[in-house]
């Protein structure tokens, strides 16, 4: 049944998505985490290491876009609590796993679970706040990636260190499922189009959802910064206890804390900060949050290679700059995804979404862990020549890999300067439209 939206209602169904957002970004966190027991008990090398997280950005992807198109169709919060449900059981199951084909299987699992959180969360916020508030809401929701995954660096490592990495996704898996089978008396689901002035209800252009989707010029221009800005958050969520491991001589759960302040402290305070000023920047310039994007995105690229460029040993100094890397990195969650409710209709921003993640995944989070792996893999045989492949010499080749990440940076600024050039016009048209098919 649908609901009008009630300020109360809405503030405790944002709470309740931030939850979802959290354990899904936990849950998909946990392999990093544990990636150097795995890679050592099974004897695996970078470029399976990364496979793993392609299998479950792969699947993500394909299965999110006719997930995207039930959000525009059923009911959201089924949706949401049958997912959640799903990826919470399956992730408790990927600790039975004994070897790596069953362990791609069970991520496969976990990714069909997944992938019907952000499009039907995005459009029930969507339909719960007005574009003056949506990049403030949308922040508060993508805050359960950086806290998820903090708590999943901290949580996963220590649990691993003390009782064996396969516990790490047993305790996981019973929160979601608790979660799952509460959330459906809390959760709102308000009428499409609530929070727009115009009022459009369910009402849509004719035609192919997914070519109207793809016939608004910025979308394309978002869609390739997806790519780039999900490469490089997955090459660096994937590796980077690695990289701390290997590089600067750390343990695993300290690795595990380390990676935590990165992504938990720098993404956190990106995402509440660009969330605040994206909303304040709208106002005044329909293109504002793409180009508050532009630049925040750009400028991290000298960062990480500040970063990068510590010597061996020198885990604080990375620390310091890496962190603020990855502020600037997550200012991207709430200005782009605002972007996408500006200028796509109510009635098919869960599909927009859809279409969004299926590119982005597809050309960007699966290739930034099997990429990544694949080119460290590379690059330490070649630092080997005809010796063997020490861990020494991995050390070398992840080092000099991850410096991928600087480069697609600067192509991503750019991406998303082009994208601004563009949004104020879209968002023209599709007010038009909803002025016609209001009356």
């Amino acid at each position: 049944m649908l609901e009008p939206v009630v300020k109360s209602r809405a503030g405790l169904t944002l709470a309740v998505l931030f939850l979802f957002n959290l354990l899904n970004f936990y849950d998909r966190q946990i392999l990093a985490s544990v990636n150097e027991p795995i890679r050592r008990e099974w004897g695996l090398s970078d470029t399976q290491l990364g496979a793993l997280g392609t299998a479950f950005t792969l699947l993500y992807a394909f299965v999110g876009v006719p997930l995207g198109r039930l959000a525009d169709r059923y009911s959201r919060r089924a949706l949401l609590s049958a997912g959640l449900f799903v990826w919470s059981g399956l992730t408790a199951v990927s600790g039975a796993a004994v070897g790596f084909r069953s362990m791609f299987l069970a991520r496969l699992g976990v990714g069909v679970g997944e992938a019907a959180c952000a499009p039907a969360a995005t459009s029930l916020i969507g339909d719960l706040y007005p574009a003056s508030r949506r990049a403030w809401a949308l922040s508060i929701f993508m805050l359960g990636l950086p806290i998820g995954q903090t708590l999943s660096y901290a949580v996963s490592g220590t649990v691993a260190q003390a009782w064996g990495w396969r516990w790490a996704f047993f305790v996981a898996g019973i929160p979601g499922c608790l979660l799952a089978l509460a959330a459906l008396p809390l959760l709102s689901e308000p009428a499409r189009g609530a929070s727009e002035t115009l009022r459009v209800g369910d009402r849509r252009r004719a035609g192919s959802p997914y070519l109207l989707v793809l016939g608004i010029p910025t979308m394309w221009w978002i869609i390739l910064s997806g790519a780039l800005h999900n490469f490089n958050m997955y090459a660096l969520s994937a590796f980077l206890p690695s990289f701390l491991i290997r590089s600067h001589g750390l343990g695993l759960r300290e690795a595990g804390f380390f990676s935590a302040v990165v992504k938990g402290l720098g993404g956190g305070v990106g995402l509440f900060l660009g969330g605040r000023l994206a909303d304040r920047v709208h106002r005044s310039s329909a293109s504002g949050r793409m180009r508050m994007a532009t630049v925040s995105l750009s400028l991290a690229a000298p960062f990480q290679l500040a970063a990068l460029g510590q010597p061996a040993g020198s885990p604080w100094a990375f620390l310091v700059w890496m962190t603020i890397a990855a502020l600037l990195m997550y200012v991207y969650y709430a200005t782009v995804y605002a972007s996408i409710q500006d200028i796509v209709e109510p009635a098919l921003r869960g599909t927009a979404m859809a279409v969004y993640f299926f590119a982005m995944y597809v050309m960007g989070a699966s290739f930034g862990p099997l990429g990544t792996g694949a080119l460290s893999d590379w690059l330490a045989r070649q630092a080997a020549g005809s010796g063997e492949i020490t861990d020494q010499v991995r050390a070398i080749g992840l080092h000099r890999a991850m410096y991928i990440l600087p480069a697609l940076q600067v192509l991503l600024g750019l991406v998303l300067y082009a994208g601004s050039r563009t949004v104020a016009g879209d968002r023209r048209k599709l007010e038009a439209w909803m002025e016609t098919a209001a009356r």
